[in-house]
C-alpha cells in the first residue's frame, strides 16, 4: 500500500508524474462512487478547500471529520478511528500536530493515508511549491539548475519545500535565526536525497541571485505562547522588496499562507507584481488532485 506522508516517500520519476498528473486536465475519475475521509486536528482554509475540490473532481465524495468529532487518542486510538474509516472510505488525509500519529495510522491502515500536515511535513504544500515554480519558469524540466531560498523556521514546510525542489534538481538555500534551523537529521535526510543544501543565519546571502525566495509564519499554529521571543529571535528576517532586488531579475516570491503582513513580509512583496502566492494556493487544489490520482493509480 502506498502513502504520503513526506515527498521522499516518492521517487524523482514518481514525483515527476504527479506534478505532470496535477497539470492534466483529462477528466479521469478514480474515485467515482468513492468517499475519502479528511481528519483535522488543525484547522485549515486552503487545506480544506483544496482537498475538497480535488476530490470531487476525481468524482469522489469529501467528508471532513473536525477534532470535536473525533478526538485521535482521546475519544478513540488514532488505530481504531484509521481501521473503522478504511471501511468506508477509498483514502484518509490526516492534518494532525505530530507526525508520529501518521506513522501509526499507516501501520494499520488498508487505504492509502496522505499527510495534510504534520509537524515534521507538509508534502501537499511541497507539491503545490515545485508545480507553482514550473508553472513560473517553463516546465518541470526548467528547475533544474535553479535555485530557491527559504527565509524562516527551518520548519515542516522548508523540509518539505526543500525535498520537492531538489529533488528536481534546485539548489536550496535555508536562512534561518540561531536556534531557529533545520534540524541537523532534518539535514541529513534532504541531503540523502541528493538535495544541494546550504543553511545560514544570513537570510541577504541565501536570497543572493535565486530565483524564488519563499517564506512562512514566524509563529505556527500552536507555538502561540512563544509568538513574542520569536518576533525577537526573527527581526531582520522579513522578506522585504531590497530582500528580492537581491535575488535573480525574475525572481518570484513564494509563501504558503497565511501571511503575517509586515512581520515575515511586506504588503509591497505580498502584493507585488513578483509574488506568486495566489496561483500557488490555487495550486494546492491541483497539486493534491494528482497526488491522489496517482495514489488510486498505484495502491
Amino acid at each position: 500500500m502506498r502513502h504520503l506522508l513526506e515527498i521522499d516517500d516518492l521517487s524523482v520519476a514518481e514525483l515527476t508524474e504527479i506534478l505532470q498528473l496535477s497539470s492534466s486536465t483529462e477528466g479521469a475519475q478514480p474515485l467515482a462512487g468513492l468517499g475519502m475521509a479528511l481528519l483535522f486536528e488543525k484547522p485549515s482554509a486552503r487545506t480544506r478547500n483544496s482537498m475538497e475540490m480535488a476530490v470531487v473532481q476525481l468524482g469522489g465524495h469529501p467528508l471532513t471529520i473536525r477534532p470535536d468529532e473525533v478526538g485521535l487518542d482521546t475519544r478513540e486510538t488514532v488505530e481504531d478511528v484509521v481501521r473503522t474509516l478504511g471501511r468506508y472510505h477509498a483514502l484518509i488525509g490526516a492534518r494532525v500536530f505530530e507526525h508520529t500519529k501518521l506513522e501509526r495510522a499507516v501501520a494499520v491502515s488498508e487505504v492509502p493515508i496522505v499527510n495534510m500536515l504534520s509537524d515534521e511535513a507538509h508534502p501537499l504544500q511541497g507539491l503545490a511549491d515545485v508545480l507553482t515554480l514550473a508553472d513560473a519558469f517553463g516546465g518541470v524540466d526548467s528547475l533544474a539548475g535553479r535555485a530557491v531560498a527559504y527565509v524562516g523556521d527551518g520548519n515542516n514546510v522548508a523540509r518539505s519545500l526543500a525535498l520537492a525542489t531538489g529533488m528536481l534538481g534546485m539548489a536550496v538555500r535555508i536562512a534561518s535565526p540561531e536556534g531557529y534551523a533545520m534540524s541537523e537529521a532534518d539535514q541529513a535526510r534532504v541531503r540523502a536525497a541528493g538535495v544541494e543544501l546550504v543553511c545560514t543565519d544570513d537570510p541577504v546571502a541565501a536570497c543572493a541571485g535565486v530565483d524564488a525566495v519563499y517564506t512562512d509564519v514566524w509563529t505556527s499554529m500552536g507555538q502561540e505562547e512563544e509568538a513574542v521571543e520569536r518576533r525577537r529571535a526573527f527581526a531582520g528576517f522579513t522578506v522585504t522588496d531590497a530582500l528580492l532586488d537581491s535575488a535573480a531579475s525574475e525572481v518570484v516570491f513564494l509563501h504558503c499562507l497565511p501571511a503575517h503582513r509586515g512581520e515575515e513580509v511586506t504588503d509591497a512583496v505580498l502584493e507585488g507584481s513578483r509574488s506568486r502566492v495566489w496561483a500557488q494556493a490555487e495550486n494546492r487544489m491541483h497539486a493534491a488532485r494528482g497526488a491522489l490520482r496517482w495514489l488510486m493509480e498505484n495502491r
